[in-house]
């Protein structure tokens, strides 16, 4: 263990002159492990900084006992700070950024096309809807319909989606359109 002298001296020139001796053989190896981190040169003075201070508070209490060098003990406290900065970073994602990861399909925003189906198949009721989304939609197959909508047995889900598709062909009929208005 290296003998550690007090670094709060006599004068105040004398601990300015320490505090430069410690910045000049300390930071450089807090630079470049914030560095090889991925961060910049400003966040590893800030980082230097806080170590600096937590250093001084230690010593200045003399509860901390220093079994290395003073710049090995900043650059512990350097890289417990940055470790921290870095794990608290990477919960919070800019909405510039967010911007950048999320990729919205073409077809997110229905057309025109697709409106007026959807509206059709509204008047159709949320019952028809939910059997209908699983049919076309989700692609289940006949069995699992019955078990997640709760029908009594295939043959009645099979009856239920005829109704569905009947109610909505006489919906389009009595309006006049045509199945082509909602294909190419």
């Amino acid at each position: 263990a290296t003998a550690q002298a007090p670094l709060v001296k006599k004068s105040a020139g004398e601990s300015e002159e320490v505090l430069v001796i410690l910045y000049e053989r300390a930071f450089p190896a807090v630079a470049k492990f914030v560095s090889r981190m991925g961060g910049s040169l400003e966040a590893a003075r800030d980082i230097f900084q806080d170590a600096l201070i937590i250093y001084l508070e230690g010593s200045a209490q003399k509860s901390t006992v220093i079994h290395t060098s003073k710049e090995a003990y900043i650059l512990g406290i350097a890289k417990h700070l940055w470790l921290r900065k870095y794990q608290r970073d990477q919960r919070h994602v800019p909405l510039s950024e967010a911007e950048h990861r999320i990729s919205l399909p073409e077809d997110f925003f229905p057309d025109v096309r697709t409106r007026r189906l959807l509206r059709f198949l509204e008047v159709s009721g949320k019952k028809c809807m939910d059997l209908l989304r699983a049919f076309y939609y989700q692609g289940l197959p006949v069995k699992k319909v019955v078990d997640v909508l709760g029908y009594a047995n295939e043959h009645s889900a099979s009856v239920q989606k005829y109704k569905c598709l009947e109610k909505i062909r006489t919906v389009v009929k009595e309006k006049s359109l045509t199945y082509d208005d909602f294909t190419e």
